[in-house]
């Protein structure tokens, strides 16, 4: 994509068209409009996101973006992440233009432009802090242009006007610069004299500025008089998290400041369902009271709390005390001005109340009587702004308002939203650490999960009302990716009772490239619904899982398995005999050979080696315990009758309770020796790790929100798997060639001799006989693992025969490709939080009843003698009972 000489390249970017198939099978764009962006290696992935969505007018959310690979118009590649971009970059390395394809839904939004560069793009720069001092236009670290060439959206500048300053990497301020502006030099100092502006311009590209430079932040040196701009919207964590990259923070003298609102107020904003006014704010409705530093347990928003001077760090604090300047300042909403108001308050340690508090108008007095300080704002219509009208910033109150004050609950849920933003997976203690190490206050770990639960709604939408979108999702999953499967059943209450879906990138890939083998399973969906997840997944010709059935079901039981393989019965609609696979304790065999008639039933060999060691109790004999799960694989994978009876008698011979309880095991079920299905149990990996992992990593999320985990998962897994087979050159997969080549080793100097055209005798140790038309040995290996034995191979080599062409093709590359041949298609607003509707109060589909566990009455313990238990004996007197460490005996 980029030439490695000049260090750009121009992309092809084309929409609004069709891809068409020719006689070959290539794929051709047809119609639509092309547009020219340049990059470069370092151009960030989300930058070109943007650039490609204002480009073709497409809703930022719903941007999909696909490329072919060099030399190859049969697959497109789908671009999700900067991994995907990076990988694209290599791909492209030595070509000048690439072509990309780009679709969406038609619409470019800037409100939802901004929230999303405030969101991704400014977190991100965060990271990239310049600490050595290096100007940040002094070299050209990569960029993005588009030609025609057209103002970028993909910065956010805080700086009015920016003066010539030296950058010191003590001290950081959040600024946006242009790779035309020189660099920024302004000292710490300079926080106390900023001033406040509001350019709506500031954010973009100059109309001739066609390459885009990655923004810089830069700090400040007291030489410079520039106008700063403060993020208003910005919650005490943001800055906590900015001044954890710089110098460590000293305790200063400011504590912070309370707001309250009187009581006419509190009702009109309740009908307006803003900001309870109840109680103090600081900060993020922040309150201090003299004598305590914790929240009581019930954590209402009348309950005092204490917050000392020193528990707010200075320089947060600094930064705080210009966020109000005079009569005149700008800001962008009423919400960014209160938020500024009430740091300003914390800062300067006073307490206001709100007269006037509505969208288009805020009047503030101090809450003592008689004091003189009072601010006045309201909007201004033609310019979109709100200003401040009045303003007296003069107390005559001499502090009286800091003596007692409330901390809401707002402002604690607005501090743990922000640490689950950037870690979602934080425990409850992680978090009242973290707040009392940076703001001071000691919280009780009821009160913190309690904030926690608001902080991840707020995120991520309710929980419960998020079942209220399945529904949408099955019509909305059908119609983006034609040919899926989906089944929503509930109960009479409307409660969610089983869910399954299938994709049909899965049921596709599973019909035309794998064996037909499934392994079962079951693991919690970690809510506090109490869900089980059920999964179908198969295996590639490669031997890695892949994804076919999901189902979500309230309760784990007969009923629903049975339900499952229904649906999955008639997502596959295949007439072929499938083997399945799954846990023993579970008991789906009647259930699976009911529902597929001419299907095979194994049981899981992970599942039973664990529950193997579970039940293995001693006396252990000879080489002792540690041996035994060794010789239960040998006799898993055993062969011959003489072999398997061999090795179970080790068992016996170590632990006699081990082979009563492997007795209870039906060989036919296990064992290669006796089972009929497609061989499996060479696979002791637990198939259920993916997706307990993802769920455990998702806990806290939404129902709605785990299912796109679970796409999203199944979406990168074909995108991955298909970029990287793309480059196999071999006839076999690499697990099964290397394989091949193993077994061709081991045929070097073996004795053929032969018997007829398809019958030939092998000698090595002993002497072997190979039939290659039903693709048979002796020694079983050939039709076990569908590859040929080191005997097949001496034979093909003997008569001259291709050893690949006696190889099973569900282990070849072709069938691999036609695994993950289809892609799945984004499902546009799948993430979307759920909004609350004040208006209605049903719902489509209620969460499932968490079943009660049943109480059960413990029996009372009675000692009993275990006849099998080892009895200590005295080496010294010979008794029972005791050793000779502790014997009492006198000889």
């Amino acid at each position: 994509i980029y030439d490695m000489v000049k260090g750009k390249l121009i992309l092809i970017c084309q929409s609004g068209g069709e891809f068409v198939n020719d006689v070959d099978g290539n794929l051709s764009y047809k119609g639509g409009e092309a547009n020219a962006v340049n990059i470069n290696q370092d151009t960030p992935y989300d930058d070109l996101k943007i650039k490609l969505a204002e480009l073709c007018n497409l809703e930022l959310t719903t941007v999909s973006i696909k490329y072919f690979l060099p030399k190859n118009r049969k697959t497109l590649i789908n671009l999700r992440s900067e991994k995907d971009f990076k990988r694209m970059v290599e791909f492209h390395a030595n070509s000048v233009t690439a072509e990309i394809f780009v679709s969406g839904k038609e619409g470019f939004d800037h409100d939802a432009l901004k929230t999303y560069t405030e969101r991704t793009i400014g977190l991100k720069l965060a990271e990239n802090v310049n600490h050595h001092g290096t100007p940040a236009g002094a070299t050209d670290s990569g960029g993005l242009s588009t030609t025609p060439s057209k103002a970028s959206l993909l910065r956010t500048v805080r700086t009015a006007a920016v003066s010539p300053i030296a950058i010191q990497s003590d001290c950081l301020i959040d600024v946006h610069i242009s790779c035309q502006e020189p660099a920024i030099n302004m000292a710490a100092e300079s926080l106390s004299h900023a001033t406040t502006s509001s350019n709506p311009s500031s954010g973009h590209v100059a109309e001739d500025d066609s390459d885009y430079t990655p923004r810089s932040r830069a700090a400040v040196s007291s030489t410079a008089q520039s106008p700063i701009s403060f993020d208003y919207d910005a919650t005490p964590a943001d800055t906590v998290k900015k001044r954890r990259r710089t110098a460590s923070w000293k305790i200063g003298a400011n504590g912070p400041t309370i707001v309250v609102t009187d009581s006419d107020s509190k009702e009109k904003l309740r009908k307006k369902k803003s900001r309870s006014s109840t109680g103090v704010m600081v900060g993020n409705d922040m309150v201090e009271d003299e004598d305590g530093v914790e929240l009581p347990d019930s954590f209402d928003s009348s309950s005092p709390i204490t917050l000392r001077d020193e528990d707010l760090p200075e320089k947060l604090v600094a930064t705080w005390k210009e966020g109000i300047t005079g009569v005149d300042q700008d800001f962008k909403s009423v919400k960014e001005f209160r938020a500024a108001l009430q740091k300003y308050a914390v800062a300067h340690r006073f307490v206001y109340k709100l007269k006037k508090n509505d969208a288009t108008r805020v009047s503030g007095r101090c809450v003592v009587e008689g004091c003189s300080w009072k601010i006045h704002a309201s909007r201004v219509p033609d310019a979109q702004t709100f200003r401040i009208r009045k303003y007296n910033d003069l107390h005559t109150c001499e502090g009286k308002s800091w003596k007692s004050s409330h901390r809401t609950r707002n402002w604690l849920v607005s501090i743990i939203k922000e640490r689950l933003r950037d870690s979602p997976n934080d425990k409850p203690r992680e978090i009242a650490k973290s707040i009392l190490r940076d703001f001071g206050i000691k919280l009780r770990y009821s009160q913190v999960w309690r904030g926690m639960e608001d902080a991840k709604e707020q995120l991520q939408g309710s929980y419960s009302k998020s079942y209220n979108r399945l529904p949408w999702f099955c019509e909305k999953v059908v119609n983006t990716n034609p040919g899926t499967v989906v089944k929503l059943v509930l109960d009479g209450e409307k409660r969610l009772q089983r869910f399954f879906f299938s994709l049909h990138a899965s049921i596709h890939g599973f019909k035309h490239g794998c064996r037909p083998l499934i392994f079962l399973e079951a693991t919690s969906l970690r809510s506090k619904y109490k869900e089980t997840l059920i999964t179908a997944t198969a295996v590639d010709a490669d031997d890695c899982f892949f994804p076919v059935a999901f189902a979500v079901i309230d309760i784990e039981n007969d009923d629903s398995w049975r339900w499952f393989l229904e649906q999955l019965k008639s997502a596959l609609s295949t007439s072929h005999s499938i083997t399945f696979i799954s846990d023993r304790e579970k008991n789906l065999k009647n259930s699976v050979l009911e529902v597929f008639e001419n299907s095979s039933h194994g049981y899981s060999i992970f599942h039973l080696l664990e529950s193997f060691k579970r039940n293995t109790k001693g006396p252990f004999h000879g080489d002792g315990r540690a041996v035994l799960p060794e010789i239960f694989l040998a006799a898993a994978h055993a062969v011959r009758l003489n072999g398997f009876k061999s090795l179970t008698e080790q068992i016996k011979q170590i632990c006699s309770h081990a082979y009563d309880w492997l007795n209870q095991i039906e060989p036919e079920c296990w064992t290669s020796l006796s089972f009929k299905g497609q061989h499996y149990n060479y696979i002791t990996e637990n198939v259920a790790e993916p997706y307990s992992k993802l769920i455990e990593d998702s806990r806290g999320s939404t129902i709605m929100q785990k299912i796109e985990a679970l796409i999203c998962m199944l979406s990168d897994l074909i995108d991955h798997r298909k970029l990287e087979s793309s480059t196999w050159s071999t006839k076999l997969t690499p697990s099964k060639e290397k394989k091949i080549q193993k077994e061709a080793a081991k045929a070097h100097g073996l004795k053929v001799l032969i018997s007829s055209d398809v019958l030939f005798e092998v000698h090595d140790e002993m002497t072997h006989v190979v039939n290659i038309e039903n693709r048979e040995c002796t020694c079983f290996e050939w039709k076990q693992s569908g590859l040929p034995c080191c005997h097949a191979v001496a034979v093909f080599n003997s008569i001259g025969k291709c050893v690949y062409d006696y190889c099973s093709s569900y282990f070849t590359v072709e069938s691999y490709h036609f695994t993950y041949s289809a892609s799945v298609n984004p499902i546009p607003g799948i993430g979307t939080p759920v909004e609350e509707d004040g208006e209605s109060d049903t719902a489509d589909v209620l969460p499932p009843c968490p079943p009660e566990s049943p109480i059960e009455e413990k029996p009372e313990e009675t000692k009993t003698i275990d006849p099998d238990k080892r009895t200590v004996t005295c080496s010294k007197c010979k008794e029972p009972g005791h050793n000779k460490a502790s014997c009492k005996a006198t000889l």
